[in-house]
C-alpha cells in the first residue's frame, strides 16, 4: 500500500470511525485486519483486557500460496482454527478502514467458512 493510500485511511478517519463503533469483549473479541503490499496479517483481540488472543499473517513463513487472495483465505482459515483450540467461537470484524473486498474479504469468508461466527 502506497503511503498516500494508508495516509488516506487514517485521515479521512475511515479506521478510527469503525473502532468507534466495533469494540471486542471477552464473550466476542475482535478480529482486527491489516494489510500491507506483501502480507496480511490477523489477529484476536480483547479490548477490555487489551490482550491480543490469537494472531496470524502471511509472514509467518509456513503459509504460501499462488497469489494473494489464495493466501489470504489460507491465513482466514488458519486464525479460525487457532480460534477453536481457544475455545472462541464467536467474534466481531474490524475490516481496519479497508474496503470489504479482495484480500480482506477472502479472509473473513474463509474464517467464516471454518467455523467462526461473525
Amino acid at each position: 500500500m502506497s503511503k498516500e493510500k494508508n495516509a488516506s485511511r487514517m485521515r479521512v478517519v475511515r479506521h478510527n470511525r469503525l473502532r468507534k463503533k466495533v469494540t471486542g469483549n471477552t464473550d466476542r473479541p475482535r478480529l482486527s485486519v491489516f494489510r500491507s503490499s506483501k502480507n496480511i496479517y490477523a489477529q484476536v483481540i480483547d479490548d477490555v483486557n487489551g490482550k491480543t488472543l490469537v494472531s496470524s499473517s502471511s509472514a509467518e513463513g509456513s503459509i504460501s500460496g499462488d497469489n494473494k487472495t489464495e493466501i489470504a483465505e489460507k491465513v482466514g482459515a488458519n486464525i479460525a482454527q487457532k480460534c477453536k483450540d481457544q475455545g472462541i467461537t464467536s467474534i466481531v470484524f474490524d475490516r481496519g478502514g479497508y474496503k470489504y473486498h479482495g484480500r480482506v474479504k477472502a479472509l473473513a469468508e474463509s474464517a467464516r467458512s471454518n467455523g467462526l461466527e461473525f
